[in-house]
């Protein structure tokens, strides 16, 4: 009779619930993300922020990352440090850069304002940008520990639902969001709605904290301590290696193309449903809550099929092509035409996309990267992906004031709506570009043989 030495990797119930413990911070991280989505036009009235203003807002949470390379660095102290010591300090980081935030939309004077390169910027607006920087570094490092975290608990298993269900459980953070930060903000303003946000930070660090004591047990039990000087240690030059690797930089590519054309949208799609269909911005966020809750749905079984069949590759050109026709749709369908059948049904296949390309492309990149360098390549993904999620929002606000020259904050309190056309045809274009690289990612997996349409559970 052979004894099996098990560990908590083995058993069912532990590796499930400790995807819980960090897939429910992940809802709560995502519920900050975006809860100041569904209030823009709130911020405009209350704060007189202007679309520029505002579209900064969601590129603020970006900037660290991208400019002081703090992505870059969140995966070294990962491949470094080990995912314990990353998920606290990403925790607490999370509720630092919230609370600043929280502090500019409650106690800084609403008339304040302040002089930087040249543009003048409400003080409210400045302060709430340094808080979401804090936060997005925080952000950003707990995506890439989570993502090495499930690596670790599920490599060989059920690994691309396990991906499905944590991305699943953190886009019902964004449903929620687009449900209670209406409700919130009636009852106390923007500064109400940021509180729980902050709120539920906290509980998300906790959670945190409480699956380090398993990662610890499982790292005891598996004797997983690398030696310092072994060949399997990661080292600085092993960035180079990843730099180099064409499957890298083909799935870093698709990346920022398709998530510069899923996260800045969502900044904008309660108000430019809201101005397309003539509802309210309560009434428009409720609608648009359904576009994560079908990603939600769909990313799990998309992500068993993965697991049990394959075709990685081919389900992410898919998502790109469906992301191009739902942008199009929202673009070109005039006004008097577009109506809730047509919403609902373009949200759909927008939410069909965000299910294919995410389930498809994380659980990816192991099959390309080596182990020990896997928390750097995710740090540099999500640095190159960042560059997009900076900048996208900027343009999407410059190009909806360029695309609108008669309106302002004035002509919004008296009813007046944007044009949201010139955006989504930016954003369609995304997807075009999108497109292009699956069919290259295509081609060099079958080039390099990653096995990217092979089946992830190991028979």
């Amino acid at each position: 009779m052979t004894e099996v030495q098990r560990t908590l990797r083995d058993s069912k119930t532990a590796r499930w619930f400790a995807l819980g413990l960090i897939s429910l911070t992940m809802f709560f991280a995502y519920f900050f993300v975006d809860v100041a989505s569904p209030l823009q036009n709130l911020f405009e009235k209350t704060y007189k922020w202007t679309p520029e203003v505002y579209g900064m807002l969601g590129g603020s949470e970006f900037f660290l990352n991208v400019f002081a390379g703090f992505l870059i660095l969140s995966g070294i102290i990962l491949d470094k440090m080990g995912i314990r010591f990353t998920l606290l300090l990403s925790g607490f980081t999370m509720v630092l850069g919230g609370g600043i935030k929280y502090y500019a939309v409650s106690f800084i004077p609403i008339e304040s304002a302040v002089s930087i390169l040249g543009m003048e910027l409400p003080t409210t607006a400045l302060l709430a940008y340094i808080g979401f920087m804090i936060f997005g570094v925080g952000v950003e490092m707990a995506g890439i520990t989570v993502s090495k975290t499930i690596v670790k608990w599920f490599r060989g298993k059920e690994l691309a639902l396990a991906m499905g269900l944590e991305m699943a459980t953190a886009r019902l953070g964004v449903f929620a969001v687009f449900r209670l930060s209406p409700i919130f903000a009636e009852h106390g303003g923007v500064s109400n709605s940021i509180f729980w946000g902050v709120a539920f930070l906290v509980v998300g660090f906790l959670l945190f904290l409480i699956y380090t004591f398993m990662d610890l047990k499982l790292d005891k039990q598996e004797g997983t301590k690398i030696e310092k000087g072994s060949d399997e240690e990661f080292k600085i030059k092993d960035i180079g290696k990843i730099l180099s690797n064409p499957g890298f930089l083909a799935i870093a590519g698709l990346c920022v193309l398709f998530y510069s054309a899923i996260f800045p949208f969502q900044k904008f799609a309660t108000d430019m449903l809201a101005s397309k269909l003539g509802i309210s911005l309560k009434d428009a966020a409720a609608l648009f809550s359904f576009f994560p809750i079908g990603a939600m749905i769909l990313t799990p079984f998309i992500g068993f099929f993965l697991d049990k069949k394959g075709l990685g590759a081919t389900l992410m050109l898919y998502g790109a092509l469906l992301l191009t026709i739902s942008h199009l749709i929202f673009a070109l369908v005039p006004a008097d035409t577009f109506n809730y059948f047509i919403a609902i049904a373009t949200i759909v296949i927008l939410g069909t996309a965000f299910s294919l390309v995410p389930a498809s492309m994380w659980p990816s990149l192991p099959k390309i990267v080596e182990e020990r360098s896997l928390g750097s390549a995710y740090g540099l993904i999500f640095w190159i992906q960042n560059w997009g999620l900076l900048g996208v929002p900027v343009l999407i606000g410059y190009a909806l004031s360029a695309s609108n020259p008669t309106i302002t904050p004035e002509a919004i309190a008296q009813g007046a709506v944007y044009d949201y056309t010139v955006p989504e045809l930016i954003f369609a274009g995304f997807g075009v570009l999108a497109v292009i690289l699956s069919l290259v990612l295509k081609a060099v997996d079958k080039k390099k043989g990653y096995g990217l349409d092979l089946p992830n559970i190991k028979k």
